[in-house]
């Protein structure tokens, strides 16, 4: 039973760990697009309009409810 709960406290330590291997990986692409001037400024229009556009999208889902 002892086992269990060393294994429960190394859960949280091994999510971490994972998620940001997951982030680390999905978004180094981002990362080199970045160091060119032109790529960056595509990017960062990118990601911003994906914000916006899900911000609109949510206030108009919520104003219907």
């Amino acid at each position: 039973m002892s086992d269990f709960w060393v294994n429960l406290y190394k859960f949280p330590r091994f999510l971490i760990s994972v998620l940001m291997g997951f982030f680390l990986t999905t978004f180094q692409p981002v990362f080199k697009l970045l160091k060119n001037r032109k790529d960056k400024l595509l990017v960062i229009a990118t990601i911003t309009i994906t914000i916006v556009l899900f911000y609109r999208i949510i206030q108009i889902i919520t104003d219907n409810i």
